[in-house]
């Protein structure tokens, strides 16, 4: 019989041995239940095949051909991964909708003599109740912005205050995104849908009595969009600024961007689009500083001709209460800590 679960707790502390999500892996990889292990029931190229069985000849010769695939692929399992399991172990499997390929999978499993159970509705219905918890009800978390200029380290302050027992949740680390024009990080940025899980997931840990600090971004990081209750959330939150020389955020900033400015090729690229809005001359001085290897100057100059200006309009716009303004020097460790002890305190007083 399979099993329902009615809440995102519930099926994150399922009580199985293992969890099993028998999709294909380009399904596994778009986004899927926080600790599966991918035991594809079909390939790629088998779930596609079949597929085009189902639709242009006939749903019964999809069936029959994808479940002789289904158990062949089960039979690999079982000889692999699955070879030094005992009798004892208990499997939980999903696959799309909690149909066919879950469902051949448990029975085959259970067949050998381990209690394997399927979730009822598969992935669609663990997706159901993530987008419950971020898009049909209000956030339960009261959230803090952490804003200030382009540079002032606010992403690296976060584990800093984390450390001295703030709740935290990184926006930019679980969307692989710095949230720039030159944000784009190694590896590209999750799906949507998996950006949702991360962060469901980072939520649930927290204390809803006790204040999130998130750092301000826009409505989206990236090409990840924020779920419509954290953006509500974040529209009403006050915030606590950092403030820092501009000399010590340019030397922030080509320190943490190294790995993209100092490619001249990648900054053309990047910078590109921006010559509607801040002109050619503004936009050819800066691919010489990159050409030049001068990152620093780069940085600078970037504040200053598009980052700052680009702030200070829309904190123009975007008015809201400020908690505290944390005013440091330098952005080196021994700064990035000072601004933490001062943002620490500010939270802890809210």
């Amino acid at each position: 019989m399979p099993i329902e679960f009615t809440s995102f707790d519930a099926i994150l502390d399922h009580g199985f041995d293992t969890l099993i999500d028998v999709r294909s892996p380009a399904e596994f990889a778009e986004d899927h239940v926080p600790g599966a292990i991918n035991l594809p029931a079909l390939s790629n190229a088998q779930r596609h095949e079949v597929g085009t069985i189902y639709k242009q000849i006939s749903a019964f010769d999809g069936r029959k051909i994808g479940a002789g695939m289904v158990v062949r692929n089960v039979a690999d399992h079982i000889d692999g991964p699955l070879m030094e399991k005992d009798g004892a172990w208990r499997p939980l499997v999903y696959c799309w909708r909690g149909g066919q390929r879950s469902g051949v999978f448990s029975t085959l499993l259970s067949e050998i003599g381990w209690r394997a159970d399927t979730i009822k509705g598969g992935y669609t219905a663990f997706r159901r109740l993530v987008k419950f918890s971020l898009y049909d009800d209000p956030l339960m978390h009261r959230l803090i912005l952490l804003d200030g200029y382009t540079g002032t380290a606010k992403t690296e302050i976060l584990p800093r205050l984390a450390a001295r027992g703030v709740q935290v949740i990184d926006l930019e680390g679980l969307a692989a995104h710095r949230g720039s024009l030159l944000g784009e990080m190694p590896g590209g940025q999750p799906s949507q849908k998996a950006f949702e899980t991360a962060f469901a997931c980072a939520l649930r840990p927290l204390d809803p009595d006790r204040p999130v600090v998130v750092e301000a971004e826009s409505s989206k990081i990236g090409q990840i969009a924020m779920p419509s209750s954290v953006w509500a959330a974040m529209l009403a939150a006050p915030r606590i600024t950092i403030q820092a020389p501009q000399g010590a955020r340019a030397a922030y900033l080509a320190k943490a961007y190294r790995e993209v400015i100092e490619d001249p090729q990648v900054v053309a690229e990047k910078l590109e689009p921006l010559r509607r809005l801040r002109g050619h001359a503004t936009v050819d001085r800066w691919i010489s500083l990159s050409q030049n290897g001068a990152l620093v100057d780069l940085s600078l100059a970037l504040m200053v001709d598009h980052y700052d200006p680009s702030y200070a309009k829309s904190r123009r716009i975007d008015e809201r209460d400020v908690l505290a303004e944390v005013t440091v020097e330098t952005l080196d460790d021994a700064g990035q800590e000072r601004a933490a002890d001062g943002i620490a305190a500010a939270v802890n007083a809210f």
